[in-house]
C-alpha cells in the first residue's frame, strides 16, 4: 500500500521539477559588416534599390537551421533569430552593398525612391551543416529602373566554423553573407 502512495508522489515531484525549470532561449542577430567602405568621391552617381528578399519558407522562421545530413534539417527551438531572417538579411545586404559600392546610393524598396537599378535576391540556403560549415546560397537578379533584365547569377558562399556552437555558426553565417555581398557588388560594378 505504501508503494502505491510513493509512486504518484515521485511522479508529481518529477513533473513539477520539469515544469519549474523554464527552457532558456537565446536570440541572435547577424553580425554587422566589418569591411571598411572605400571613400566616396562626391555624390553617388547611381541608385540601387534592394527589393524585399525572398527566402525559402523553412529558413524564414525564428529557429536557426542546422542541416544534420544530406536530407535532414533541424530548426533550433532554443537558438533563435531575434527578427525575421528575410528582413535581417535584406538590411544586412543593404549595409554591406553600401560599404562596397561607394558611388552608389543603396536604398530599401520601402523608401519609394526611383532607382537606376533594382536588386532581387532569393535565398535557398542559410544554415549550418553537419560538417561544420555555414552556407548561404541562392540567386540574385539585377534589373534596370524600368524592370528590364540586366544580369542574373547563382551564389553559394561557404564558411568554416571556427568553434562549435550557435554563436560560432551565426558569426560564420555573417561571413558567408559578406562573401555574397562582395560577389554582388563586384558584378554590379562591372555592369556599368
Amino acid at each position: 500500500m505504501t508503494l502505491k502512495l510513493i509512486l504518484p508522489a515521485v511522479l508529481l515531484c518529477l513533473l513539477t521539477a520539469c515544469a519549474g525549470s523554464p527552457a532558456t532561449s537565446t536570440q541572435y542577430l547577424l553580425p554587422a559588416d566589418n569591411s571598411a567602405s572605400p571613400a566616396a568621391e562626391g555624390e553617388p552617381t547611381r541608385v540601387l534599390v534592394v527589393r524585399p528578399l525572398q527566402m525559402a519558407d523553412f529558413l524564414n522562421e525564428e529557429g536557426i537551421v542546422l542541416q544534420l545530413d544530406d536530407i535532414t534539417l533541424n530548426q533550433a527551438s532554443s537558438n533563435r533569430w531575434a527578427e525575421q531572417p528575410a528582413m535581417m538579411l535584406q538590411r544586412g545586404l543593404r549595409q554591406r552593398l553600401a560599404n562596397r559600392l561607394p558611388d552608389t546610393e543603396v536604398l530599401d524598396a520601402n523608401t519609394r525612391a526611383a532607382g537606376d537599378m533594382q536588386l532581387l535576391v532569393e535565398v535557398n540556403s542559410f544554415q549550418g551543416t553537419h560538417n561544420g560549415e555555414a552556407v548561404a546560397a541562392g540567386q540574385w537578379q539585377l534589373r534596370d529602373a524600368s524592370g528590364e533584365f540586366i544580369r542574373q547569377q547563382n551564389f553559394q558562399a561557404v564558411t568554416r566554423l571556427e568553434n562549435d556552437g550557435y554563436p560560432a555558426l551565426v558569426r560564420a553565417l555573417g561571413r558567408s553573407w559578406d562573401q555574397v555581398a562582395t560577389e554582388i557588388a563586384a558584378s554590379i560594378s562591372g555592369s556599368r
